[in-house]
């Protein structure tokens, strides 16, 4: 995949706006680190999106760009869209001009596209990472110049060349990565873990998540039903995304504190994972990776607001396997 030849290789990873993307970028980052002898990595975000936080947690330098979506409905604001595109187009040519790599890897949401476009109008190999079952449209766009296309599942020749396409998987991070390995569970049974949650050992412990950003319906299912969890006497850690924080500590403010766990969002998913015996989840790809990794039983509930309902196929595609139960997102108030 490199170009230049040279010793110290440099690498663009570009993309984000969700953890379904984010985190993806900063397994492959790591395990870049582990392959090619500690290269150079530049990551080019979206202003004010996830990754301009949690890539430089992680040890990464990350440069934003102002690209955004384009509003579905017309609006003034697209105009301004427009012009951040120009923009972001302008500074991803002097960002690969200047950073000079050796390669590119898009991995999908808004800054990847002007990113990839420029590097492969430059001559600079460029690698897509598709995560999803449906590819979205920013991929198939950058499809056609890319050397190679990642995919985690079979029959996506009806959104690229098929001869680009590379079954790989997603890519997961490996503290998660390391779950899944007998080496990796820990003796005690995930004890520690609730101990470093701020949970009684001894309790049983139900994790909440409705992904990175957090999920409408499942939080307002919690909320109505905080009573009767509370009687059963579990332990909740319920991750609810920053937008849903005060509704949620509303919620909360009734009932006693010290066995509900709110977070806006959870940084050491892998000990969440680990403490937990029964997860609630959405079902987006690298969420599915992980949980299998994870190896826990799971209640899923699909967003209804993905492009071809790929969470349901997802998480119904686990269902069939008896590996987890799917409920849709309509049925989870009642």
């Amino acid at each position: 995949m490199m170009g230049k030849e040279r010793g110290h290789k440099k690498i663009i990873i570009s993309g984000g706006g969700t953890g379904g993307h984010v985190f993806p970028a900063i397994a492959i980052a790591d395990s870049l680190r582990t392959e090619l002898g500690d290269p150079e990595i530049l990551f080019v975000g979206a202003r004010g999106r996830m990754e301009m936080e949690k890539v430089p947690e992680a040890g990464y330098r990350i440069v934003g760009l102002p690209v955004e979506g384009f509003r579905r409905r017309f609006s003034l604001a697209n105009l301004r869209v427009i012009l951040n595109l120009i923009t972001s187009l302008n500074m991803a040519a002097r960002i690969i001009r200047e950073f000079s790599p050796d390669a590119v890897v898009g991995v999908g949401g808004y800054a990847s596209g002007p990113v990839l476009r420029k590097a492969a109008a430059m001559g600079i190999p460029t690698l897509i990472q598709e995560q999803n079952s449906y590819a979205g449209m920013t991929n198939r766009l950058l499809a056609r110049k890319a050397r190679k296309i990642c995919v985690a599942y079979e029959g996506m020749e009806k959104y690229f060349p098929a001869d680009k396409l590379v079954l790989t998987g997603n890519p997961v991070r490996r503290e998660i990565l390391a779950l899944g390995r007998k080496d990796g569970r820990r003796e005690d049974g995930g004890l520690g873990a609730r101990a470093s949650q701020g949970i009684d050992p001894g309790q049983k412990v139900l994790l909440v998540l409705g992904g990175s950003l957090g999920a409408q319906s499942i939080n307002r299912a919690v909320a109505g039903g905080l009573g009767m969890i509370l009687e059963s006497g579990i332990a909740m850690i319920w991750q609810c995304g920053k937008g849903y924080y005060e509704e949620a500590l509303e919620a909360l403010r009734e009932f006693p504190p010290g066995r509900v766990h709110l977070k806006d969002f959870i940084v050491r998913m892998d000990q969440a994972y680990l403490a937990a015996d029964l997860i609630i989840a959405r079902a987006g790809a690298i969420t599915i990776s992980e949980l299998c990794h994870v190896g826990k039983p799971v209640i899923l509930v699909p967003s209804p607001n993905v492009a071809e309902d790929h969470q349901t196929r997802n998480a119904r595609a686990l269902e069939n396997r008896a590996e987890a139960i799917c409920i849709d997102d309509s049925d989870a108030l009642e």
